[in-house]
């Protein structure tokens, strides 16, 4: 099954200060391989150790169960703890999801993200003391004006990938390895609404086949976690076909047969029970537009 790639473009991103040379203690360097899954090894005493030690420590895991949140393997994991090797920017992006606070904010600069990607995740700043920024918000109503109320929301940073998925009458793109996919932008969102924020990504609509629901250039959020075909009826969901690429549907079950529908009726539905060109890629949890 295919990942969404949670870290950043890895052939666009600079490396953070002090990562490009490493000087061990032969005195020889050993240059960070930025296109490698795992960079070359480093110096053990890397200040990474005891952020991610304490994060885990923090989050009650055991290696194996933090691995596994992280989408890598246990070895993967022993190695950034024990200093060998530096974890991927995607690696970093994703702990940056499970941290709090100041914390995230070093693991998400340390994936690669700049002052101006966090301005525009935080507009307010990150906070230093608090977990995540406050919102305020208002309750409307009718008559007398209510009292606001403050809320605390954690937020984890989604990347947008640069891939668009089609609906019926517009193809979409040819992807399955979304570790690959070049990410276009970061937009925060609330915990609460990604489930599984370390298999979730947004992917752009293209078409006006899902209209009035779901418009032409929405960016909708796909968790790809969740695939399994009998816990999808009902629901909106993005599929794979050898020919139209990836596909923006509504998932049917109905006496027996199993099918892609439109919001648009004037498509008719397609029939993928039988079909094994067909490939449920993940569900979709929200989408949202980007203003005119």
């Amino acid at each position: 099954m295919p990942r969404p790639n949670l870290g950043l473009n890895l052939k666009s991103i600079v490396p953070p200060v002090g990562v490009l040379p490493y000087r061990l203690r032969d005195n020889t360097s050993v240059m960070y391989c930025l296109e490698n899954d795992m960079p070359a090894p480093i110096n053990p005493g890397a200040r990474w150790v005891a952020k991610i030690l304490r994060l885990r420590k923090r989050l009650g895991l055991n290696q194996s169960e933090f691995a596994d949140r992280l989408d890598y393997s246990s070895m993967a994991l022993s190695r950034w703890e024990s200093g060998t090797h530096e974890p991927t920017s995607r690696a970093y992006l994703q702990m940056g999801n499970l941290a709090q606070g100041e914390e995230s904010t070093w693991f998400w600069t340390r994936a690669g993200m700049n002052t101006a990607d966090l301005s525009r995740m935080f507009p307010e700043g990150p906070q230093e003391k608090a977990d995540f920024p406050d919102f305020e918000i208002v309750i409307s109503g009718l008559g007398k004006k209510r009292r606001a109320r403050r809320i605390k929301t954690r937020l984890v940073a989604l990347p947008v990938l640069g891939v668009h998925v089609g609906t019926r009458g517009a193809p979409g793109d040819q992807v399955l390895d979304f570790d690959q996919a070049e990410v276009s932008e970061m937009i925060a969102a609330p915990a609460r609404w990604c489930p599984n924020p370390a298999m979730t990504s947004g992917l752009t609509v293209r078409g006006t086949a899902m209209s009035p629901l779901i418009h032409d250039s929405d960016i909708v959020v796909v968790d790809h976690s969740q695939h399994h075909a009998t816990d999808l009826n009902g629901q909106i969901i993005v599929a794979w076909n050898r020919t139209s690429g990836l596909t923006l549907s509504r998932y049917v079950m109905m006496e027996g047969l199993r099918l892609l529908e439109s919001e648009n009726r004037d498509y008719k539905p397609i029939s993928v029970g039988r079909d094994r060109n067909w490939r449920i890629i993940g569900k979709v949890l929200w989408w949202i537009r980007k203003p005119q």
